[in-house]
């Protein structure tokens, strides 16, 4: 069943493949299972720097951080216009918090971006895993279609010679002579 696979569902020799496809015919041939948590795979591979960008990206993008921000910001203005109405450390315009603000978009940003490239490369990866198990899936029942061809092939042939030599037995038993 595995003999020129390439030839047979790809139309292709086995160098002009992709390394991907290449794979799936490896594990078809070894009747190995192709299938794994992608997830996992993907994260397998990444560095403490991507993994970190993911968890601020995480943090920053979530309501809890919006919530919060939003609260510290009031108190900053409070604290800053109510509170120490005399000694206020950041009087209005509130300029410290501004560069405070300015730092954090400026370092939050980069990190959202890395993160959001990460997303995309994380598609991509999928995308070649769903391909792959695809391609393996499509092999297989391919092959499994062969199989039962070949299986009804040759039921045929036994119902075609059991149907000959019943026709011979007739025709012994009639006394006429058998035509080819």
């Amino acid at each position: 069943m595995f003999a020129d696979l390439e030839k047979k569902f790809f139309g292709k020799t086995i160098e002009e493949l992709s390394p991907s496809e290449k794979r799936v015919l490896k594990l078809t041939r070894e009747r190995k299972v192709l299938a794994s948590n992608a997830g996992e795979d993907f994260l397998a591979n990444s560095s403490f720097g991507q993994r970190l960008a993911d968890s601020i990206a995480r943090v920053g993008g979530s309501w809890g951080f919006i919530i919060s921000f939003g609260l510290f910001l009031l108190f900053w203005v409070a604290v800053n216009t109510i509170v120490l109405l005399t000694h206020a450390f950041d009087p209005y315009p509130f300029i410290f918090l501004n560069l405070i603000l300015s730092m954090l978009a400026a370092i939050q940003a980069p990190i959202i971006m890395m993160s959001q490239n990460r997303q995309a490369e994380r598609d991509r990866f999928m995308a070649a895993k769903d391909y792959e198990i695809n391609l393996k899936a499509e092999i297989e029942v391919l092959g499994l279609h062969h199989k039962i061809d070949l299986q009804v092939l040759t039921e045929i042939k036994e119902l075609r010679d059991r149907l000959e030599g019943l026709c011979a037995d007739v025709t012994k038993l009639r006394g006429e002579t058998p035509t080819p």
